[in-house]
């Protein structure tokens, strides 16, 4: 009897378990899972956006030509270059941030409404107003920049000079998305105990190993979270690129999502840009295991 009525619950459990995941399978077969079937099949194909030609089936011809074009690997390298130095300027400053702001100070909630405010405006308003603020010559940080120096520097050409175009974008890029990153990691700030600091502070702990020994190991489940979210977002780069350089100057700034855009819609080369997609997908999504893989073993090991 016992048994039974065990059995009948193990099988409502899962009834009900399979009723509420079947929603969520739909939506990531429809939106995740089709979608990369479809482009790896659209790239062994010369399929065009417009064509009166028919679709012919070409094998691996796309991805030959991806590699061996030039263009391709320089937004590659971009990208990653875009990744390696924003994710760990973003993460780091974010936690800085959510330090000083955890901190119960009268109006300190103006602060962090000041330091999230970037975020929930839209990217491309915020690449309008960067624009006009280093517009060449008259911006006003060129004119700031001429003023401290007294006319010996300026003005610069921010986004027409190949070392400082793309460097702006990051600074761009960190500005409008650290807020987020702030967020995360105030959240995991304050789900520290305080008898942990009470505690080493008795001991005689000083600020900063208080920080090294309690802050760090205490928020390594947001450190992962923070990490993949930043690099993922981080390779997505486009709408900075594309409203204000447009990869100019000399495919300097220009990034694998936009280089499959132009390739897909302006070119019209559907299957070329699928056969791109299909190696963005595959770099990020090893990129990520990667680095929840590394960070996870580096949880265990402490």
């Amino acid at each position: 009897m016992f048994s039974q009525n065990l059995l009948r619950t193990r099988t409502g459990e899962g009834s009900a378990a399979t009723f509420f995941l079947t929603p969520a399978v739909l939506l990531l077969a429809t939106f995740l899972i089709s979608p990369f079937v479809m482009s790896i099949v659209f790239s062994l194909t010369d399929a065009r956006l417009i064509s009166p030609l028919p679709t012919e089936f070409i094998g691996l011809r796309n991805y030959q030509r991806l590699f061996s074009d030039s263009s391709f690997w320089q937004a590659f390298r971009n990208t990653f270059t875009f990744a390696a130095i924003v994710v760990p300027v973003q993460s780091a400053l974010a936690l800085f941030l959510a330090t000083l702001i955890k901190q119960r100070l009268r109006g300190i909630n103006i602060f962090r409404g000041i330091y999230f405010m970037p975020v929930v405006i839209n990217m491309v308003v915020v690449c309008v107003m960067w624009y006009f603020l280093l517009l060449y010559p008259e911006g006003l940080v060129n004119s700031i920049v001429q003023t401290v120096t007294f006319g010996r520097v300026g003005p610069l050409s921010f986004f027409d000079n190949p070392a400082l175009a793309f460097p702006m974008i990051m600074v761009i890029s960190i500005w409008q998305g650290v807020g987020f990153q702030m967020v995360i990691y105030l959240a995991g700030l304050q789900g520290i105990p305080t008898e942990f600091y009470e505690a080493a502070r008795v001991d005689g702990a000083s600020s900063w190993q208080q920080f090294w020994h309690i802050t760090m190991p205490s928020l390594r489940n947001t450190h992962i979270f923070v990490i993949v979210t930043t690099t993922i977002l981080a390779f997505k780069l486009f709408t900075q690129v594309q409203v204000l350089t447009q990869g100019r100057p000399l495919g300097t700034t220009n990034t694998l999502v936009r280089y499959i855009f132009v390739a897909g819609y302006r070119e019209m080369r559907v299957g070329y840009a699928a056969a791109a997609s299909v190696i963005f997908l595959l770099v990020v999504l090893t990129i990520s295991l990667i680095q929840r893989r590394l960070l996870t073993e580096e949880r265990e090991v402490r």
